[in-house]
Parts: C-alpha cells; sequence; structure tokens
C-alpha cells in the first residue's frame, strides 16, 4: 500500500452551530449565536445559590449537589454542571419560608416591645444645637465663600483704582520730552547751544517776509509736582516775540468812496486808482490785534452774530486741494525742493498789480480767484434765499410756506423744496409745490406743472414771487374745497384785470356756486390788498330789491340777486380755508 498512489482526504470542520430545521430542498437552517448578555444570564442560571448553606442543603446525609447529579448525566468536562430545582415548587417554598421567619421576629421584637420584661426604651435627650448643625454649617460654608469672593473682588477694585490713578498721574505728569517731541512734529525746531528755538516763518515756502519768526522753547517749572497739577498743565512753556504776538488777518471789504480813507490804515495794493465816478472803493487792510488788550477792562459787549461760514470754508479748503493735486500731477516738482512753486509770471501778478485780461492770458482755464469767487456767491445767495424764506415763514402764518433743502448740492447750485399749504388741509391743498435750483447769480424756480421762472439774485424779487404764490394759494384751496364739498366752480383766474391795480404780482379770483344753484360765493385775493369775499343770495331772499311790475312769473324770483360783502375779519376759523369751510357748510341745503 505504500507504493500505491496517495490519496487525498478531505477533513471538514465540524458544525458549530446547532441546525434548528432541514427544508425538503436541502437547505438547513441553523440556531442563531447566543449574544453576549443571553450567554451571560445562561452561565448565571446554571449557579447554584445555596449550596454549602448547611444542614438544609443536605438530604439524607448526603448534599444536594450529589442527588443532582443522580438526574442529569454527565457532561463533558470544561462546561458548567446545571443545577435544576428538584420540584416546581421549590422557589415558592423559599419565599414563604423567609416571609415566615421575618414575621416571626417582628412578633418576637413587639411582643418584648409590649411586655416589657425583658428590656425598656426610654427616649434618648436630643441636642438642639447637634439638630442644627447641618444648617449653621451650611450657612458658615456660605459666608466663607462670599467672603473669600468679596476679598477677590475687592482686591480687583483696588488694582483698578491704582491703575486708573496712575494714568491719570501720567497723563497730568507729562515729561518735557514727550511734548517736546509733539511740538517737533509740528513745528521746526533746533538746538543752538543750550536753547531750543523754533521758526514761525514760511521762508522755506519761499516767502520773504523780513521778519525772523523765532521762538524759544523753554522747561516749565513755575508749578510744584508734588502738589495736584491743573488740567491745563503743560510741562514746556513757549516764548513769543511780543510783535507776533495775537493775531493778524487780511480784511477786504467794498465800501463807499470817503475823503479820509487813508486815515483808516487801508493800504492800497493796485497800481491804478478805482473810477471817482463810482462811489465804491475796494480796502484790503491789514487788521493786527494784540493779547494786552484782552487784560484790560473793557465794558462788556454784545454777542455778536456768528458771520463764519463753515460750508464755504470747506468748500475752499477742498477746492484748493484739487487744485494743488491738478499742479503737481502736471507740472514737475522744482529742484531743489525749497525753490518757490509754480509760474513765476503769476507769482509777480499780485505785486506788479496785473489786470484781468493779464492773467486770463497766463492761465489756460478758469483760475483760482474766479473759483472762489463763484463759490462766495453761491453761498452769499442761498443764505439770502433762506433769510426771505424764514422772514416769510415768521412773519405770514396763513398760509404757512416750508423749504426743504436737500443735502447733496454742489460747489454752485443748491436746491431748495418750497411747499405752501394750510393747517389742517394739507391733503386737499397740494397746488404750490416749487423747486428752487439757486446758482451763482439767478435762481431757476421750477412749477409742479413744469413751467420755468428764472430770478435774479435781488432779495426783493424773490419775496414778491413768493408773495404772489402764496395768494394764489388761497384761491386754488378754494377750488380744491369746492370740489370736496360739492359746490361748483363757475370762473377761475389767477390774473384778474379787473380792480385795483397791485404792486407786487397780480390777484386772482374764483367764483363757485352752491349744489343748488341758490347762492354763490365770489373770491378775489392780491398778494397786497388782501382777501374780499362776496356771497350773493337768491332775488326772493334780498330785501333790498323793491317789487317790479313788469316780473310778474314767479320762476323769475329764483334768479340770484346782488352781491353782499362778507366781514372776514370777523368770522370764525383758525385760517382762511377754514372759514370758507364754515360759510360753504352754512349755504348748502339740508338734503
Amino acid at each position: 500500500m505504500s507504493g500505491g498512489p496517495s490519496v487525498h482526504v478531505s477533513i471538514e470542520s465540524s458544525c458549530e452551530k446547532q441546525v434548528q430545521e432541514v427544508a425538503l430542498d436541502g437547505t438547513e437552517t441553523y440556531v442563531p449565536p447566543l449574544s453576549m448578555s443571553q450567554n451571560l444570564s445562561r452561565l448565571a442560571q446554571r449557579i447554584d445559590f445555596t449550596q454549602g448553606s448547611g444542614s438544609e442543603d443536605e438530604v439524607d446525609g448526603e448534599p444536594r449537589e450529589r442527588e443532582w447529579t443522580k438526574h442529569e448525566p454527565d457532561e463533558e468536562e470544561g462546561t458548567v454542571k446545571f443545577q435544576p430545582s428538584l420540584w416546581p415548587w421549590d422557589s415558592v417554598r423559599n419565599n414563604l419560608r423567609g416571609a415566615l421567619t421575618e414575621m416571626c421576629v417582628l412578633y418576637d421584637v413587639l411582643s418584648v416591645l409590649k411586655e416589657k420584661k425583658y428590656m425598656a426604651l426610654d427616649p434618648v435627650s436630643q441636642d438642639p444645637s447637634a439638630s442644627k448643625s447641618p444648617q449653621v454649617f451650611q450657612l458658615i460654608s456660605k459666608k466663607r465663600s462670599l467672603g473669600t469672593a468679596a476679598q477677590l473682588l475687592l482686591r480687583g477694585a483696588e488694582k483698578l483704582n491704582k491703575s486708573v490713578a496712575e494714568n491719570l498721574e501720567n497723563r497730568r505728569q507729562r515729561d518735557f520730552n514727550s511734548e517736546l517731541l509733539r511740538l517737533r512734529s509740528q513745528w521746526k525746531l533746533r538746538k543752538v547751544g543750550d536753547k531750543i528755538l523754533g521758526d514761525l516763518s514760511y521762508r522755506s515756502a519761499g516767502s520773504l517776509f523780513p521778519h525772523h519768526g523765532t521762538f524759544e522753547v523753554i522747561k516749565n517749572t513755575d508749578i510744584d509736582l508734588d502738589k495736584k497739577l491743573p488740567e491745563d498743565y503743560c510741562p514746556l512753556n513757549v516764548q513769543i516775540p511780543s510783535d507776533l504776538e495775537g493775531s493778524a488777518y487780511i480784511k477786504v471789504s467794498i465800501q463807499k468812496q470817503a475823503p479820509d480813507i487813508g486815515d483808516l490804515g487801508t493800504i492800497s495794493l493796485f497800481r491804478r486808482q478805482p473810477k471817482t465816478k463810482a462811489g465804491l472803493q475796494l480796502s484790503i487792510s491789514l487788521c493786527h490785534s494784540s493779547g494786552e488788550k484782552k487784560n484790560q477792562r473793557a465794558p462788556p459787549e454784545r454777542p455778536k452774530s456768528d458771520d463764519h461760514l463753515y460750508v464755504l470754508e470747506h468748500n475752499l479748503h477742498q477746492m484748493i486741494r484739487e487744485f494743488h493735486k491738478q499742479q503737481l500731477s502736471s507740472v514737475m516738482m522744482p529742484h531743489p525742493a525749497t525753490a518757490p512753486f509754480g509760474h513765476k509770471r503769476l507769482r509777480l501778478a499780485g505785486p506788479q498789480a496785473f489786470t484781468k485780461s493779464q492773467i486770463s492770458a497766463l492761465q489756460q482755464g478758469e483760475g483760482l480767484l474766479e473759483k472762489i469767487i463763484k463759490q462766495a456767491k453761491h453761498i452769499f445767495l442761498r443764505s439770502r434765499t433762506a433769510r426771505t424764506i424764514d422772514s416769510l415763514a415768521s412773519r405770514i402764518e396763513d398760509p404757512q410756506i416750508q423749504a426743504h433743502w436737500s443735502n447733496i448740492n454742489d460747489v454752485y447750485e443748491s436746491s431748495v423744496k418750497v411747499l405752501i399749504t394750510s393747517q389742517g388741509y394739507e391733503q386737499i391743498c397740494k397746488s404750490i409745490q416749487l423747486q428752487l435750483n439757486i446758482g451763482v447769480e439767478q435762481i431757476r424756480v421750477v412749477h409742479r406743472d413744469g413751467r420755468v421762472i428764472t430770478l435774479s439774485h435781488q432779495e426783493q424779487e424773490l419775496q414778491d414771487f413768493l408773495l404772489s404764490q402764496m395768494s394764489q394759494h388761497q384761491v386754488h384751496a378754494v377750488q380744491q374745497l369746492a370740489k370736496v364739498m360739492g359746490w361748483h366752480v363757475l370762473s377761475f383766474s389767477n390774473h384778474v384785470g379787473l380792480g385795483p391795480i397791485e404792486s407786487v404780482g397780480n390777484a386772482s379770483a374764483i367764483t363757485v356756486a352752491s349744489p343748488n344753484g341758490d347762492y354763490a360765493i365770489s373770491v378775489r385775493n392780491g398778494p397786497e390788498s388782501g382777501c374780499k369775499v362776496l356771497v350773493q343770495f337768491p332775488r326772493n331772499q334780498s330785501k333790498e330789491l323793491q317789487k317790479n311790475d313788469v316780473i310778474l312769473e314767479s320762476k323769475w324770483s329764483h334768479l340770484r340777486g346782488p352781491y353782499r360783502e362778507v366781514q372776514w375779519s370777523r368770522m370764525e376759523g383758525r385760517n382762511f380755508v377754514y372759514k370758507m369751510e364754515l360759510l360753504m357748510a352754512a349755504l348748502t341745503p339740508a338734503p
């Protein structure tokens, strides 16, 4: 057999899972393996918790374990033997036996307490402090924790107070070197010997002013640092020459020519004197005020209005920056950097008194002076317009005039929207809405219907125009009110050719009739003459008309008679439109 061919033997591992079912087609269904929890419970059921408990576990001198071994077959080694109960009611018997034991013990305890033969129970006195000890300990612990937190907060507050005080002290006690560094960043300083000198002149920019403009910087030692320092304390002091103290400015004014104009200290900067026929003279004055006059006692002066134009100042600064930017971008910088900048002939235009034509010939476009003049004209025209509108609004209560200025404007043009309304009837009376475009030398007025009117820079012309518009507003308000009240408009005109002539604008008139046609109201309103209201009654209600033998039929009695004027000042009402509404309501027949 050893010499025969080898035979391959296949060894198949035994099935670890038990077969639960074999189907008709030969498919085997295996029992699923136990999970970890199921396996643990299975092993726990095999443990005998009554093993080794004493004589109760032995029956006929043999342990119960031996009896269990007689009834079940031997199992493989290494596996836990399952020890079932002897009979099904074994667990019930054990529970009843445990309950009986507990009841017996309870009966014995109660009998001992009741008979008092064997033991007596006396109440034990309790210490009141011992019962409250948990609460006391809790309060003490809370108090300690709160005290610790308060100490931490107090320490932090002290540190903060110290840091704030140190910051204030450091801010007040600024050292001399830091202030000197700040001064050096804004002014030109140099050290000459043991002195620190500064330069106030504009010689580095090409100025030919003969004054040296030197000031000295010294240390301030007048204040004791140990004491409390004032708020305006500064560790350095600046000494300026006496002839440079105070303020100086150039004043340009146009005034009427006077024979003693030279006594005012005015210096003429032009070669050609103005013509005497005009009656006006341009005065350019250099004004200087020193600080000595402030120390002298002077009578209190009345507060003057602030004439400083901040908007014009901002526009001029912006225009000068743009001008310099254009010049720097188109012209090469001078070499060296301290050389004068710009055209040489333009720098001589002021000292040599060039005329406008000569300056225009040297410039390629509009000059800086022309731009400044245009901006100044626009600012002054805008202020005049605002002053005119405000004066009319404060002087005339009916109708009301409102101005809404635009925040987005041009340097040469501004716009304002003017509304003329009546109090309480803003939704009905919206006829007069004006848009004023304020330019350099004129004002363009745009009406609601698109009509454009051009006004000059004269303040009186704008005032007359607004007065005429306010007069027309009253007549337009009557027209709108008649439509709401159901009255009929018979005639309407913004420019009446009859009656007295108005010195300002033209008068407006309107005639309305009641819904049944019995009454008629005629209104004439002028900017100067004012308002005049007439009412026409039916002929049969007029007592002034005498009976006429010619008119015999009664139908002619329904015609309206003559007009009668209404005493408008004695009418009740807060404004013109309200009085007109009461008058129409009184003349409207009841339904």
